[in-house]
């Protein structure tokens, strides 16, 4: 623990004569003359943390200062030393996460150094819920069948997993089938309060996901971050960031009648993305929060990354204390959880006017609809009663409008597969009752059931062709809708339990049957996914399936019953009952009173969570009991694997780096790319093609096509993994000549130059690297949006490129950018890839960085173009921070780590 800076370190009470001591907000404020009853409670946690940990090194004094100081309205450029409690990690995050430490360890040996001092310096704890799929639907035994298809799919990174066990002391895992990350933090890892020494202080985390933001709904303080930085936070060091703007939102009302946390969640992102909170804290207040659950608030704060803020947080009040203790945690930690907030004024939600806030927004939940969000994007909501004709309308508009540009007589057009099922255009293929955003929801995964039963009831069925499924955030949900007698139904209806992981979200949808895939591909039909996710961009869900709608999980029911989005469900039957009978949604929607009584029931009994998650530890199955380890020791000896492979990032190591490349000349562009580029588009994910750099790779190593698996399993390995980035099969290159009918090419192509030849952005990368030509990547507005991919920095650099120029950029893909040793440069005033005519035919010099690099100074983008003429054009350096230029001139934030680490 650090010093006692301006003497704050106090006593408090937490229960009988029980003491603790804490760092105090309110003595801080004192010592200052500063009302810190009057920050944000999120900024209080984040000021608590530099506080405690004020070494006069690493956090200074002056950072408690400044960010005492905090102002609504300030110029933001003050940097925050965050130290963490923890780290969270998903496996295919933490696999080369993992992989990263075991090359740093194999470095410390060559040099002589002991590897032991590689060593997580936080708790940190991996959860395996991204590698099942869903390739058994609608049977029986689809869990027991998926998850023996996982283990026999993954078995060298389980392996892999149980060497980082055994060699590393604060490194634990939560084994395949127990439940998604997110979810599992919530009902298990989150400790309310932590104490070492006998000093108490709050939960705070990152986690190597974006939407570990789900955590805020019970007033921690946690976000997502690339593998990169998380790494960074692990090794000691803080996660610095900007001080941020904290946009509050006032909640006032209460939500009507038959609408859902789900359809409130839709309509918070809608609202916030349009109010541009990237980058911001978001913190909830006012009276109408009361009236919301805990799950409910943790359900807003998973979409986060979808409204694009850094947080969606929420205060601790009682709700929060009934949480914890209907999830299972001791009467000790509860105690001391409730104690500890009220020591510090942080107890209870903030009313109107209480605190200053850089802006207030007012939101009356009476004024929410039942809602959907789609077909791309997860900030298009779209009331329930507008789905058909907003499909009908998108069906014939241009891509560029969001479209799927289709001629409008086409929409009615009928197909019949070689099996005989007839398909149409907004058919619903895929439904899916997945992803921690709302499975950690009791409301709505009970309502999902009502409905089935009800639906059930009704003689209402869903087609067999139709792929549902139900892959629960953890095994409770399954023992709540069984003891409410609901699981019956839904299984009757499809709705069979198919995984405890991330499964269609992710894209881990499993393939549709060969037939139907074929009718897809020759008719060009637009067919649909619903799915109470959080993503839906294009690919993500199934590479065939282009139209994706977000919804809520009874809503995921309703619609796999219609089998289309082309039907109103507010004015049309959602199906035919008994007898032929016409049966409406509102003959099967369950009322809140049904629904609050199961909640009330069945979904918070604390023995139950205590009996689960006891078996992390003591029974955490038979499929994993026999992963044996095939390395032992604190270094791990890289056996041959096309899973696992030692990372290039540490070759030629030494204790002085290398001089940054700051001037950049005679550079390529490697892609031209539009609007809202995801990491998704970027960065290796799905299914790999055997015609692709990677799969041409996998068949030259003896892999069979069989066992390909996918990119995210094969995250720990190089070789795979730069060969897909930039392989996405909808991105679009604008190097490449549209076709004839103006429509753009999709795929991972570019055009190399000179040359003129089209080839791989892959191929092309290595030619480059093989001439010594630096290249650069172009892009629009948003890019990098979407999950904390950290390979879409990780391929971007291993592919040679050492720019992106983009309009704007998602705040961790910028930040993994500039952790690789990546430029992040932004075009100023209306520049743009359109407005100064870059094609990708010209060559591009970077001029005015030096060694003096600044951050976000502004430097000169030289467009050399094929006539001879050039221009230049101001561009803003995205390099944020001071310790960002640390990073970037060290080549890297894990190389200025291991230096650090060595000559400690």
């Amino acid at each position: 623990m650090s010093r006692n800076t301006l003497n704050t370190l106090k006593e408090f009470p937490i229960s009988g004569s029980k003491k603790g001591r804490l760092y105090s907000l309110p003595a801080l404020g004192e010592a200052l003359g500063v009302d810190v009853s009057r920050l944000p409670v999120s900024i209080r946690i984040v000021l608590e943390s530099v506080l405690r940990n004020c070494d006069g090194k690493k956090v200074t004094e002056e950072h408690v200062r400044q960010l005492a100081n905090w102002a609504p309205n300030a110029s933001r450029t003050d940097e925050i030393p965050f130290v963490v409690a923890r780290v969270v990690l998903q496996d295919f995050t933490g696999v080369p996460l993992l992989a990263d430490l075991a090359a740093m360890r194999g470095v410390a040996q060559k040099m002589g150094k002991t590897p032991k001092n590689i060593e997580p310096l936080v708790p940190v704890d991996l959860v395996v819920d991204h590698s099942i799929q869903v390739d058994h639907a609608r049977v029986k035994n689809a869990l027991d069948l998926n998850m023996k298809l996982e283990f026999q799919r993954n078995n060298e990174r389980y392996q892999f997993m149980k060497w980082g066990m055994q060699a590393f002391d604060t490194f634990g895992v939560v084994p395949p089938g127990f439940g998604i990350v997110h979810q599992v933090n919530l009902e298990y890892l989150a400790r309310g309060v932590h104490k070492k020494d006998d000093v108490y202080y709050p939960d705070t985390l990152v986690g190597t996901d974006s939407h570990t933001t789900m955590i805020n709904g019970i007033g921690v303080v946690g976000w997502g971050v690339g593998g990169i930085e998380a790494e960074a936070g692990m090794l000691g060091q803080p996660v610095y960031f900007l001080t941020p703007d904290v946009i509050g939102v006032n909640l006032k009302g209460q939500l009507r009648e038959g609408v859902t946390g789900t359809d409130l969640v839709l309509t918070i992102t809608e609202m916030l993305r349009r109010e541009k909170v990237v980058g911001k804290f978001v913190e909830f207040f006012g009276e109408g929060l009361a009236s919301l659950s805990t799950t409910d608030r943790a359900t807003i704060g998973n979409m986060a990354p979808e409204y694009g803020a850094t947080m969606g947080f929420f205060p601790v009040d009682e709700a929060t204390i009934d949480y914890f203790r209907g999830t299972g945690r001791s009467k000790q930690e509860i105690d001391a959880f409730e104690s500890y907030f009220r020591a510090q004024n942080m107890f209870g939600i903030p009313k109107e006017g209480e605190i200053d806030y850089t802006k207030v927004l007012t939101l009356d939940l009476a004024t929410v609809a039942p809602s959907l969000a789609g077909p791309k994007r997860p900030q298009d909501r779209i009331e329930i009663g507008h789905v058909k004709s907003n499909f009908a309308d998108l069906f014939s508009r241009p891509v560029a409008e969001n479209g799927f540009n289709k001629k409008p007589e086409d929409l009615d057009a009928e197909y019949k597969t070689r099996d005989g099922v007839t398909l149409k255009n907004g058919d619903v293929l895929i439904a899916a009752i997945t992803s921690c955003t709302n499975t950690s929801n009791p409301n709505v995964m009970l309502a999902a059931g009502l409905l089935a039963k009800k639906a059930v009831e009704a003689g209402l069925q869903v087609a067999p062709h139709i792929k549902t499924s139900l892959s629960p955030g953890s095994r409770i949900v399954t023992d709540y809708l069984k003891s409410a007698g609901l699981l019956p139904y839904m299984e009757k209806l499809g709705f069979v339990v198919t995984s405890y992981g991330c499964s269609t979200c992710i894209g881990n949808s499993g393939d549709l049957t060969q037939e139907l895939n074929d009718a897809i591909v020759e008719n060009d039909v637009v067919a649909a996914a619903v799915l109470s996710g959080n993503r839906n961009f294009e690919a993500r869900i199934h590479p065939n399936i282009r139209a994706n709608f977000l919804a809520s999980p009874p809503l995921v029911v309703a619609y796999a019953i219609a089998g289309t989005v082309t039907r109103d469900l507010m004015t049309e039957p959602v199906g035919k009952g008994k007898g032929g009978r016409d049966v409406y949604l509102g003959d099967i929607w369950p009322t809140s009173a049904e629904i609050n009584q199961l909640v009330a029931k069945f979904a918070m009994n604390p023995t139950k969570y205590k009996q689960n998650y006891a078996e992390v530890q003591a029974a955490p199955g038979e499929l994993w009991q026999k992963i044996k380890g095939i390395a032992q020791g604190d270094v791990y000896n890289w056996p041959k694997s096309t899973y696992i492979a030692e990372p290039p990032f540490f070759e030629g190591f030494d204790m002085q780096p290398k001089a940054a490349a700051t001037a950049i000349q005679g550079a390529r562009a490697l892609g031209v790319f539009g609007d809202s580029i995801t990491t998704d588009h970027i960065s290796p994910a799905g299914s790999i093609k055997e015609t692709s750099p990677a799969g041409k790779w996998l068949l030259e190593n003896g892999v069979l096509k069989a066992d390909f698996n996918s990119y995210g399993s094969r995250r720990g390995n190089h070789e795979v993994m730069m060969r897909g980035t930039f392989a996405n099969v909808r991105i679009k290159n604008l190097m490449i000549p549209p076709k004839a009918d103006g429509s753009r090419v999709e795929g991972g192509i570019t055009v190399h130059q000179p040359s003129g030849e089209q080839m791989s952005i892959y191929d092309a990368a290595m030619k480059y690297i093989g001439d010594g030509v630096p290249t650069m990547i172009f892009a629009g507005e948003e890019y990098g949006t979407g999950s904390s991919r950290d390979w879409a920095a990780k391929g971007t650099q291993l592919l040679g490129v050492k720019a992106v120029v983009a309009r704007s950029f998602e705040r961790i893909h910028r930040s993994n950018l500039v952790g690789m040793g990546v430029l992040p440069l932004q075009f100023l005033g209306d520049d743009s890839v359109e407005s100064l005519g870059i094609t990708g035919k010209e060559s591009f010099d970077l001029q005015g960085i030096g060694d003096d690099i600044r951050p976000q100074q502004q430097a000169t983008l030289v467009i050399r173009r094929e006539d001879g003429s050039t221009q230049e054009v101001k561009v803003l350096l995205r390099i944020d921070t001071p310790i960002e230029v640390d990073y970037y001139k060290h080549g890297g934030i894990l190389p200025f780590v291991l230096r650090q680490l060595l000559a400690a």
